[in-house]
């Protein structure tokens, strides 16, 4: 099968967030599998000049953005096995950073357009289009609407992967005709709410919506996880499947990880508890066995920080220390910051992003805690249980999917079911008494080191999704 990979941002290139995670490791583990898989992202102005100069033009065309005709260059590249393809254009994409901007809808209305178009100057026709999040969610509705019947696109199917529901693509009605360039008759595609709803016209269009969980993918369904698109949903469940991202083995891996102070993997344990005293040592928390929790994610209200807000300084008072990486809103920013001031050598609160710190907390922690209000898939629960690391998490999207509670069969973390802080706390106890036994806590950590969380599984179902489409 030949399959095109469509996203706003992949690694190695360009990168945000776990978009650009997934996008970077799942084409690699389904070429691995027999199958010719590619990607296409804009040219960013962030990607650097190491990137650029492996990179060899194609040609450049004019694509319709409405009435407009814009340039667009086409640019491609092979990185570890993969072919890249990249949309170059410097109006939308020389810029310091990927979104966030006053006109994101053109620029990824321009972008779905020219990921149609370029296929008329490649050396590959895809049998899938696997388009990803609101981005690039116009490319099934310009397929159905303009491209399904015109020689050399017959015959491809578009899926389209839903990562986080709460973004859209929502906007003002006159977009359709100013930005779009959509006939009016197809409207009805895209409307919703009185808005045009990108999102929603690839719910419509697309042959299969995946999800990147299969929690998620009924909890999409219900008002309180769909942000307001859960009625279009139900009536298209029949073409709905969540499938439970992965994370690249090769990438996250104790053994050979050059960034933590020691090696170590589950036959051989010895190498975290240097990797637990270089981290005492960088952030400067007291000495001692006392188990560390660590925290990296982003500082926004549906990470469930507001629970750790309630009960963070019982959890320190019963022998806990805490190491904190992350950003965003400057409320929690804040909160961590009160909180590492208040007590030194307890917590460590590190705002920003720093890579190598994050593996270190990874490696060096004894605990993860995500206790979010919603989760799509995370990855970093299972990162953290590639690395020892044993999560506590709450009972949400995929973090149900990939940690199962130590009180049950083949348990590998701790969880807990509702929104709560004191049921948080509880999971939080029920940890401690693990770690308190020695023998119980070194069988946690090799159950949770031996769980298969590789692309491996995921592409498999990925290519049995393929197959299931085409075979339509």
């Amino acid at each position: 099968m030949n399959i095109l990979f469509a996203a706003s941002e992949a690694v190695p290139y360009a990168a945000s967030g776990g978009l650009a995670d997934v996008v970077g490791s799942l084409p690699k583990k389904i070429c691995a599998k027999g199958h010719d898989c590619r990607i296409v992202i804009p040219l960013y102005k962030t990607i650097g000049e190491e990137f650029r100069k492996e990179m060899t033009q194609i040609t450049t065309i004019t694509v319709d953005v409405s009435w407009r005709k814009q340039y667009c260059g086409i640019f491609t590249a092979e990185k570890n096995g993969i072919v890249y393809y990249f949309i170059d254009n410097e109006y939308y994409f020389a810029r310091d950073g990927l979104y966030g901007f006053y006109d994101d809808c053109e620029r990824f209305v321009f972008f779905s357009r020219a990921v149609l178009e370029m296929l008329r100057h490649i050396d590959f026709k895809p049998d899938i289009i696997n388009a990803n999040d609101w981005q690039t969610a116009l490319i099934p509705v310009y397929y159905n609407v303009y491209y399904k019947y015109q020689q050399g696109y017959d015959q491809i199917k578009n899926i389209f992967t839903i990562h986080n529901i709460e973004y859209q693509g929502r906007y003002g009605r006159e977009v359709l005709n100013e930005l779009m360039g959509i006939p009016l008759y197809h409207a009805n595609l895209l409307e919703y709410d009185g808005y045009i709803n990108m999102m929603k016209g690839a719910v419509e269009t697309a042959d299969m919506i995946t999800t990147v969980s299969p929690s998620y993918a009924w909890e999409i369904l219900d008002p309180w996880f769909a942000h307001g698109l859960d009625r279009i949903l139900v009536t298209k469940q029949y073409k709905l499947k969540g499938i439970l991202n992965g994370i690249d083995y090769d990438v996250f891996d104790p053994e050979k990880d050059k960034q933590i102070a020691a090696n170590y993997s589950a036959k051989n344990i010895e190498g975290k508890a240097a990797c637990k005293n270089a981290l005492i040592t960088r952030l400067g928390l007291d000495d001692g066995d006392e188990p560390i929790i660590g925290i990296v994610t982003r500082f926004v209200g549906h990470k469930g920080i507001d629970l750790i807000r309630c009960v963070i300084e019982e959890i320190v008072h019963i022998g806990f220390k805490f190491a904190v990486l992350g950003s965003g809103e400057k409320i929690y920013e804040d909160f961590f910051r009160e909180m590492a001031a208040r007590h030194p050598g307890r917590i460590s609160a590190n705002i920003g992003f720093i890579p190598e710190l994050s593996r270190q907390i990874y490696a060096g922690a004894d605990m993860f805690l995500m206790p979010s209000q919603s989760e799509p898939c995370g990855l970093a629960q299972m990162i953290s249980m590639r690395y020892g690391t044993i999560p506590i998490v709450r009972e949400t999207g995929g973090l149900r999917d990939s940690v199962r509670d130590n009180g049950g069969e083949n348990g590998n973390g701790f969880t807990f079911k509702t929104y709560n802080a004191n049921d948080m706390l509880d999971a939080v106890k029920r940890a401690k008494k693990c770690y308190d036994d020695q023998q119980e806590w070194s069988e946690l950590v090799e159950r949770s080191m031996k769980c298969d969380y590789s692309w491996s599984t995921s592409a498999d179902l990925y290519i049995e999704t393929y197959k299931e489409i085409l075979s339509k």
